[in-house]
C-alpha cells in the first residue's frame, strides 16, 4: 500500500525516514523530531556557511524532501556569511532548539557522519576544502591541511 498514492513522493518519504533513522542512531534518540530539527539546523548552518555554487552541488545531493528544507529560507547573496567560527556555527545549531539543552558539537559531528556516508566523497573534499578548519574538524577524517 502506498503512502502517498504517487510512487515518487512515497520514495521520498522513504529516504528521508532512511536518513532520520541514521541520524537517530547517531544521535542516540527515538525523537524523530529531535532528529530533524539537528539535520535542519546543521545543513542551514552549513549552506549559509558555503559560497553559493557549493551550496548548490550539495543540495543536488541531498533526498528530494531534505533538499526542500534545506533551501527552505536561503538567500544566495551574501554568502558565504562573514561568521566562520566553530563557536558561531554551534550557536547557529542551538538557537533553532530554543530553549532545549542540547550539545551543539555532538549534533554537528552527527549530521556531518550522516553526511559522509550519504553524499561523494568528492563533494565532502569540496566542502570540507571550502571551511576554516575548525569547522571542517567536526567532520569524519578531515582532510589534512598544508
Amino acid at each position: 500500500m502506498t503512502m502517498t498514492g504517487l510512487d515518487v513522493f512515497d520514495r521520498a518519504v522513504h529516504k528521508a525516514n532512511d536518513w532520520l533513522k541514521d541520524l537517530m542512531f547517531e544521535l542516540n534518540t527515538e525523537d524523530r523530531h529531535r532528529a530533524y530539527l539537528a539535520l535542519r539546523a546543521t545543513l542551514h548552518a552549513l549552506r549559509d556557511r558555503l559560497m553559493p555554487q557549493e551550496a548548490v552541488d550539495l543540495g543536488a545531493q541531498l533526498p528530494m524532501l531534505i533538499r526542500g528544507f534545506y533551501y527552505e529560507g536561503w538567500t544566495p547573496s551574501g554568502k558565504p556569511v562573514k561568521e566562520r567560527r566553530k563557536e558561531e556555527f554551534l550557536a547557529h545549531i542551538r538557537q533553532q532548539f530554543r530553549s532545549e539543552d542540547i550539545d551543539a558539537e555532538t549534533i554537528a559531528r552527527a549530521v556531518f557522519k550522516l553526511l559522509a556516508h550519504r553524499i561523494s566523497q568528492g563533494e565532502v573534499r569540496d566542502i570540507t576544502g571550502m571551511l576554516p578548519k575548525e569547522l571542517a574538524d567536526l567532520w569524519p577524517h578531515p582532510p589534512k591541511r598544508p
